[in-house]
């Protein structure tokens, strides 16, 4: 019962326009009933006509023939009445149609205001000059790191990127906090001095 309710008191979805095709449907449907009744109609009554010539009855065969011409134009008159029916319903159908593209255009519209409200000219021009700026700026940081790193270092970075990529640590060497001192040169030089003054004691001592 409560679906039964709940059925009727759901708004109907049939427009004023579905029922003005329908009735217009209807009406071609009962002329073409009415055209097909008088076709079987005025065949009987040209037979008819025949019998009566045949009989001798050439009056009442005149008086069938006039009847059956203007029920002939009547067919005419029918006839067009059916194709300007039919003609009606095709130009509501298509009414419709236009009804429902231009609802659909102003969907459309309004969700494009929309859209022109939250997002203005000048917000797409700020956007649009923050991204150019992030841009350059990258595109400076690469050239600066494109400078600094020697070869080693991008074979090093490059190895680092593809472990990165596929899932595995890479074991860098440790830096050193502290500077490493320089060698002094003179420091270097003497244990070679120094050898070469033993190399001599050391071959006399073997003569």
């Amino acid at each position: 019962m409560g679906n039964v309710f709940g059925r009727k008191n759901r708004a109907s979805r049939v427009t004023e326009q579905d029922k003005a095709i329908l009735q217009l449907k209807q009406q071609r449907d009962k002329l073409k009933q009415y055209q097909k009744r008088i076709n079987l109609k005025l065949e009987k009554e040209r037979f008819l006509a025949k019998q009566l010539l045949k009989d001798g009855k050439k009056e009442k065969a005149l008086l069938l023939l006039k009847k059956k011409r203007y029920q002939d134009q009547l067919l005419d008159k029918t006839e067009n009445q059916i194709s300007n029916l039919e003609r009606m319903v095709q130009d509501i159908e298509f009414m419709q149609i236009e009804m429902k593209v231009i609802e659909g255009l102003k969907v459309g519209n309004d969700c494009l205001k929309s859209m022109h409200e939250v997002m203005s000219l000048e917000d797409v021009e700020r956007i649009m000059d923050e991204t150019q700026e992030s841009i350059e700026y990258q595109r400076q940081i690469d050239e600066m790191l494109a400078g600094a790193l020697t070869q080693e270092d991008e074979d090093a970075v490059l190895a680092e990127l593809e472990a990165i990529t596929q899932g595995e640590d890479v074991a860098l060497p440790e830096v050193p906090a502290e500077p490493i001192p320089d060698v002094p040169e003179a420091a270097t030089a003497k244990p070679e001095r120094k050898e070469a003054r033993n190399k001599p004691n050391r071959e006399m001592l073997a003569a």
